[in-house]
């Protein structure tokens, strides 16, 4: 008759899955993220709180920078990367207008804080744009002062620009002619003339920066603007101004009567 086995018995010659694949593994913990210091977390506060009460007109340019920079760095002291940005290009205007490559330079900022530098400088261009494109001219000239100011003004090499105009002086198109080095911008007078006719452009404003910060007009950049007054002149297109912008302060050929 066969011999029956329980099942205690069985498991006296089974080998335990403790035995055979070792102790279950516990799952790794999760990392922590890092914890932010207090005194961090009181100062962003208080930033943001004077910020919101005062808004941005008592602040100095560091701390604005701090500002944009919390966003981008949700942990950790940002203070030493805006004043080492401010101490490297100047002042805030400079930051943002900053080539990327050399934002990157920078201790403490990567690629992706570089982009979102410059995005900034873009919008911030744009909507003091909104102001004066399709606009009448003569009506909204302080505002075109202020866009030159904050899209050239703190340009590390020159620009060209030009303003095309229709028959009633309203603004019809804002392009960059042309990029230099940081004294010399190649303008062709021919190259001007054939985008006025595309446009059906009725006049003109010239426009570039000196990253000297000096605005005082130089030699050449009076005779470019004879060459291409004269130019203009041939075809039936007004030049109304030429305006060189500066770190504080810009200079009109038509004021200064160079026009």
């Amino acid at each position: 008759m066969p011999r029956h086995t329980n099942s205690a018995q069985l498991a006296l010659f089974e080998p335990s899955a403790r035995a055979l694949h070792g102790a279950p593994k516990t799952e790794k913990a999760a990392k922590k993220p890092e914890k932010v210091p207090s005194y961090l977390k009181d100062h962003r506060k208080r930033l943001r709180s004077r910020f919101l009460i005062g808004g941005a007109e008592p602040f100095p340019d560091y701390e604005l920078l701090e500002l944009i920079l919390f966003r981008m760095h949700r942990n950790g002291d940002v203070k030493p990367t805006a004043r080492l940005l401010i101490d490297t290009f100047g002042d805030l205007n400079s930051v943002l207008a900053a080539p990327i490559e050399r934002l990157q330079e920078v201790k403490g900022i990567g690629p992706e804080t570089a982009f979102d530098l410059k995005l900034i400088e873009a919008v911030s261009h744009r909507m003091t744009q909104t102001k004066v494109l399709k606009r009448e001219v003569i009506s909204s000239w302080n505002a075109l002062l202020e866009y030159c100011r904050a899209s050239m003004a703190h340009r590390d090499t020159e620009q060209f620009r030009i303003f095309f105009l229709d028959r009633k002086n309203v603004l019809i198109a804002d392009e960059m002619q042309a990029k230099g080095t940081v004294d010399h911008v190649p303008v062709y007078p021919r190259e001007i003339i054939k985008r006025a006719f595309a446009l059906n452009a009725s006049a003109l404003i010239l426009v570039h920066n000196h990253p000297s910060g000096d605005p005082t007009p130089s030699q050449a950049d009076i005779t470019m603007t004879q060459d291409i007054v004269a130019a203009c002149d041939a075809v039936g297109i007004a030049v109304h101004d030429h305006l060189i912008i500066g770190k504080s302060r810009e200079v009109s050929f038509k004021s200064e009567g160079y026009l």
